[in-house]
């Protein structure tokens, strides 16, 4: 057991000295296994032992790669913040910020910090429920169509984050099946991971997940819980439409399998689909938050849940240290209360449809998927970029973007393509970081 770590320790030296580059293929593990004197097995062990250190990917059929971004060496820090602090031009951070915003934050803030306001408790953890105006403010901040959701089925974490980790780990078990989109967010595969779950690809068109997908893989073994991304998925900006709604649905109450909802960039679409929520509210777990309709550092995490998951919800949120801030519920009160996210919210609307039309200009004549609503796009690269080798050239000219490997659900061919954020830098920076990627992609890709 330690001799494959210490071999692992020998590449993972060979790629910190910049022996192995980022984006070099690795032999393959029965020629690693010759070169090295050691069994297969062997091998294999070391080669999970650096996927595990986020020093490699694999990628079925075409071998094994040096990550684009090398891990850092402070404990808890994920690869993008690492990747985000050795990069000018950050598009891997997705937090769309406009002009006023703090000027808009804060009046609501300046009451709350007053002795006599934090003698209150404003200091404390709020519960996980909250209190009755938060519950209030949240129902009518989420609601939509003719849906509104009950008040007393909505629960809070400090970010949207915690509340998807908190509401997974509610649901499943170790060895359990999570049914998510073939590409998802990162987060979900770090908190199967922990739980010891296997993320479940579903097959999808142009229009979202087969219906037949999820029946079909709840067939195989049952799921334990479905993870989707309706409005304007990231990374694809897809938005699911009503029909394809419905179909889920009607597949989701048949087989009883519950469903955690991201509704986080819902606030920047206008098409009035339904939520999955409304449309299966005993199994529809929808997951929301103020980090990207605010600020991520002035947020609250909030979900509606079916009305007999509250308990084992909340329990997961104080299980994991979750819980809310009252100062940040209280916060979250006045800001709805006055108008202040949804003058946000609009103003956001309006900076995403500008930021689409800039990148469609810059990004013309490649294939990029994207909403206008939506403030990321999804690159597929021309031939012969690969995305972890288009990565490490994009962050060799100061810009942090993010490879398609990091969403990928399964263990088949990941797409080459990168996802771009548009909303977290000023619009020159924006535009000349995208002229810049536009002019690496037309040079010579490492294959």
């Amino acid at each position: 057991m330690r001799d494959f770590r210490l071999i692992a320790d020998r590449i993972a030296a060979d790629i910190a000295g910049g022996r192995l580059r980022a984006g070099q293929r690795l032999p393959p593990q029965r020629a690693f296994a010759r070169r090295h004197g050691i069994a297969a097995s062997t091998a294999e062990r070391v080669y999970g032992e650096l996927a595990r250190r986020g020093l490699v990917v694999g990628e079925v059929g075409r071998g094994t790669f040096v990550r684009a971004t090398e891990p850092d060496a402070q404990p808890g820090r994920s690869l993008t913040e690492a990747a985000a602090g050795a990069a000018p031009v950050n598009l891997e951070l997705n937090y769309p910020v406009v002009d006023g915003q703090s000027e808009l934050l804060a009046p609501a803030l300046a009451p709350l910090l007053r002795p006599d306001a934090l003698a209150e408790g404003l200091h404390l953890p709020a519960p996980v429920a909250g209190t009755a105006a938060a519950r209030v403010a949240v129902a009518g901040l989420l609601a939509t169509g003719g849906w509104r959701p009950d008040p007393a089925r909505i629960l809070f974490a400090g970010n949207a984050r915690q509340v998807i980790a908190a509401t997974l780990a509610s649901l499943v078990r170790p060895g359990g099946r999570i049914g998510v989109e073939a590409l998802t967010y990162p987060l979900v595969r770090e908190t199967a991971a922990r739980l010891g779950a296997l993320l479940v690809p579903l097959d999808c068109d142009e229009r979202g997940p087969l219906a037949e997908s999820v029946a079909a893989a709840h067939r195989t073994a049952p799921l334990s819980a479905l993870y989707l991304q309706p409005t304007l998925h990231n990374p694809t900006s897809l938005t699911m439409g009503t029909e394809r709604r419905a179909q889920l649905a009607d597949a989701i109450h048949s087989l009883g399998i519950p469903v955690v909802e991201d509704r986080v960039w819902s606030f920047l679409h206008t098409g009035g689909e339904p939520p999955l929520a409304a449309l299966a509210p005993g199994l529809v777990h929808l997951v929301d938050g103020l980090s990207k309709r605010v600020a991520p550092g002035l947020t609250a995490g909030f979900a509606v849940v079916p009305a007999d998951r509250t308990e084992a919800v909340a329990r997961a949120v104080r299980s994991g240290g979750w819980s809310a801030g009252s100062f940040a519920l209280e916060a979250t009160v006045r800001w709805i209360g006055d108008g202040t996210v949804d003058r946000l919210a609009a103003a956001k609307r309006r900076d995403a449809r500008r930021r689409q039309r800039l990148a469609a200009g810059e990004l013309d004549g490649f294939a990029v998927r994207s909403d206008p609503a939506s403030c990321f796009v999804w690159w597929r690269l021309p031939a012969p970029w690969r995305a972890d080798t288009f990565t490490a050239a994009a962050r060799a000219r100061g810009i942090a973007v993010t490879p398609g490997t990091a969403f990928s659900a399964g263990p088949g061919r990941t797409p080459d393509a990168v996802r771009l954020g548009l909303g977290s830098v000023p619009e020159r920076v924006l535009v000349r970081a995208l002229r810049d990627l536009a002019g690496v992609a037309r040079g010579a890709g490492a294959g």
